[in-house]
């Protein structure tokens, strides 16, 4: 092999590296964790009960269907409120990808499992 051919197949050590090498990305993880989506889809949902509670209000047809409460408003504060508390937690536990130690640890469990 020529002294070419040897620089070229040698990269620099800052190279990022690829395949099994590479370092697990813990922004692709974070962002597609379970507690994100249900935050959002509460969020959502909230905002959209909360809107149709304010809009309708005390609508007398409505307020008889539910027993004299405005239940979409009801309802919308209380899927915001669960909303913000999975923010809270995606906040305060973020996930914690294993190290390669810990992936090279034997476990207890027996074969197969």
């Amino acid at each position: 092999m020529s002294g070419k051919e040897n620089a070229m197949s040698q990269g620099p050590e800052d190279a990022p590296k690829a395949g099994t090498d590479a370092p697990p990305s813990t922004t692709a993880s974070a962002l597609f964790d379970l507690r994100n989506v249900i935050a959002l889809l509460f969020g959502v949902y909230g905002i959209v009960l909360t809107i149709m509670g304010i809009v309708s209000g005390n609508d007398p047809a409505n307020m008889a269907k539910t027993g004299g409460s405005n239940l979409n408003l009801e309802t919308g504060i209380a899927m915001l409120i669960i909303g913000a508390l999975f923010v809270v937690w995606v906040r305060t536990r973020p996930l914690k990808l294993p190290t390669p130690e810990e992936m090279a640890e034997p476990d207890d469990r027996p074969a197969g499992h």
